[in-house]
């Protein structure tokens, strides 16, 4: 049971410490800077306040009271004669409780586990609602095609278990999301959430992001910082970009997934680690570990579970309501009455590649919105790289139509060199295969289509 005590008196933090016993972990706040730096709400599960001898002056102290209620954190006082009614007028307030001075052991252990037993209460009831209220999307990720299912199937599976995740995908395909809602839904949701970019910091602060460090550890450190993984506290680390760390970053790394435990740079206390980590990364680990770029040892210790994001093209069936969502986003942003997406820019969106993945897409959507001068999305909205990848003429007809037979054509094609393969076709286009199945169909199912003049549908066959 982690305890935070906020009082001027070391005499009574050592009485405490040893008279509550392994089971009661507390810590002494003795100034403000350190309530404002280590007490955000999150990190302890209980919180005691010396309204005799606490920080700053009386009015001070029932404002400090007063953050914590608010903030949902079980709050026990510990008040003499003299603070006897400022103590009652707390716990109306909405505080745990509050013991006397001078103060019996045995009827503070009774209140803290009581105390303690509410606050689970409280974060399981918290957990449920979440669980109950989110949908099968898992917060803000949008799409229903196999693979999004795949995705979201296993999210529910390992949200509420602490194991090791790694979430793997290329640039754009929505890692961070994927980390959100494994928190969101798991145990710990409404603890904090800390996303961390490794290959933002620098080689020479990572280690001192991480783990913290204490006054004096090196030039420029003037006071004691927790670092990300103890500010997280019982929440979630999301360590993103994980193969852009150094070996020796690496190795540090390791230790604390297999000791639980970590020390800051400069200290001599070991603090253990409460938080759940979740790794992700756009490289291949498994080459990077026979380059000798990446620690084998650490590798098997963080892909426990791998949860991989599916790159867009894979899944044109979700663009429609992507699209649509950054259209209704920005439109509001904006100001601008735009609540439709033409067929033809529709058809453009689902054809192009997208090399950034739901990242670009938001861009462009972004940027036909803010440039646009009609309340409706166009093939003209449309940056000219991506119209010039569908490869399409304009000449005449229906764009939708001729776009509509050049799709086909390319499915046709490549069945036929593929000998009928659809597995092979399929990867020669760099589609899945449930959309080269949807090409075929439209094929089967349109009697004018010029492809029939100039391949027959009888000549695919699938496998």
């Amino acid at each position: 049971m982690q305890i935070a005590l906020l009082s001027t008196q070391h005499t009574l933090y050592a009485a405490l410490k040893t008279a509550l016993g392994a089971n009661f972990e507390i810590y002494q706040i003795r100034d403000q800077y350190s309530v404002e730096e280590f007490l955000s709400g999150d990190g302890f599960d209980i919180a005691i306040l010396d309204l005799n001898s606490a920080i700053g002056s009386l009015d001070s102290r029932k404002e400090l009271a007063r953050t914590y209620i608010a903030a949902g954190v079980a709050l026990i006082l510990l008040a003499d004669d003299t603070m006897r009614s400022c103590a009652t007028e707390l716990v109306k307030e909405g505080a745990y409780g509050y013991c006397r001075a001078p103060l019996h052991i045995a009827e503070l252990k009774a209140m803290l586990r009581r105390a303690n037993e509410t606050s689970q209460l409280k974060r399981e009831l918290r957990a449920t609602k979440r669980r109950l209220e989110s949908n099968l999307a898992c917060d803000q990720m949008i799409g229903s095609s196999p693979q999004m299912r795949h995705v979201y199937s296993l999210i529910h599976r390992v949200a509420s278990f602490d194991n090791n995740v790694l979430v793997t995908g290329e640039s754009g395909t929505g890692k961070e999301l994927i980390a959100r809602a494994l928190h969101n839904l798991g145990d710990r949701a409404g603890r904090p959430f800390v996303a961390v970019s490794c290959g933002a910091i620098p080689e020479t602060l990572i280690e001192s992001e991480l783990f913290g460090h204490e006054k004096g550890a090196f030039t420029g450190s003037n006071g004691t910082r927790a670092g990300l993984l103890e500010q997280a506290a019982d929440g979630t680390v999301f360590l993103d970009e994980i193969g852009e760390l150094s070996l020796f970053t690496q190795v540090k790394l390791l230790r604390v997934l297999q000791q639980k435990e970590f020390m800051r740079l400069g200290g001599t206390r070991l603090v253990p680690l409460r938080a759940r980590i979740i790794f992700a990364t756009h490289r291949d680990l498994d080459e990077m570990v026979v380059r000798g770029q990446f620690r084998q040892d650490l590798y098997y210790r963080i892909n426990v579970v791998k949860i991989e994001a599916p790159p867009l093209r894979e899944r044109a069936e979700d663009i429609p309501r992507i699209a649509l969502h950054f259209l209704m986003q920005y439109s509001q942003a904006y100001q601008k009455e735009m609540q439709e997406i033409d067929s033809a820019a529709m058809s453009q969106l689902m054809t192009y590649s997208w090399p950034g993945n739901v990242r670009e897409l938001e861009n462009v959507i972004q940027r036909a919105v803010l440039l646009s001068m009609g309340n409706r999305l166009t093939v003209e909205d449309l940056p000219d790289h991506l119209r010039e990848e569908a490869g399409v003429e304009l000449l005449s007809g229906s764009f939708e139509r001729q776009l509509r037979d050049y799709k086909v054509k390319l499915a046709a094609a490549a069945v036929r060199e593929s000998n009928g393969n659809k597995t092979l076709a399929a990867r020669s286009l760099n589609i899945s295969r449930a959309y080269l199945h949807r090409l075929i169909r439209l094929a089967d199912s349109n009697d004018h289509d010029p492809m029939e003049e100039q391949e027959p549908t009888s000549s695919i066959t699938i496998m």
